[in-house]
């Protein structure tokens, strides 16, 4: 879900906590060493994230937060914040060209520039949490 977090709405707040949790801890934020990405540039976005992407002359970038059920897609149009909502099951992530991440939910994706090992030890860091904490599938029984 691609939703508008400038404002503090409670009803917004209230669906994002049940979409991929609450706020870690600040105990278990240290032990996963962080759960924010660096600044993330956006090469490539659906057409519902690019006419929002568009409307100024910014350089897009975005960040990730890590949850514990799933993950936060944040980026700025205008002086507006907006939050694409990944729970962990229905999140893709794909490594395309060379220095490429592409993050997919739904009809949702955004592609953004990996150049560096810190982005790169992210992504990473999103994979080996999902892996760690998802339940157990019925093909592993």
């Amino acid at each position: 879900m691609l939703l508008n977090v400038s404002y503090n709405n409670p009803t917004i707040k209230r669906k994002i906590d049940e979409e991929v949790g609450p706020v870690f801890s600040l105990r278990e934020r240290w032990a996963l060493k962080g759960i924010g990405s660096p600044k993330l540039f956006i090469t490539d976005a659906s057409i519902q994230i690019g006419n929002l992407l568009i409307l100024d002359q910014n350089l897009n970038t975005c960040q990730i937060e890590l949850r514990p059920k799933g993950i936060i897609l944040s980026f700025r149009s205008l002086l507006e914040t907006y939050a694409l909502i990944i729970p962990y099951y229905k999140l893709r992530i794909y490594k395309g060209d060379f220095a490429v991440y592409s993050v997919y939910k739904d009809e949702y994706f955004i592609k953004v520039k990996s150049d560096t090992k810190a982005i790169q030890k992210f992504f990473k860091k999103i994979l080996d949490y999902r892996a760690d904490n998802s339940p157990t599938s019925i093909e592993d029984l």
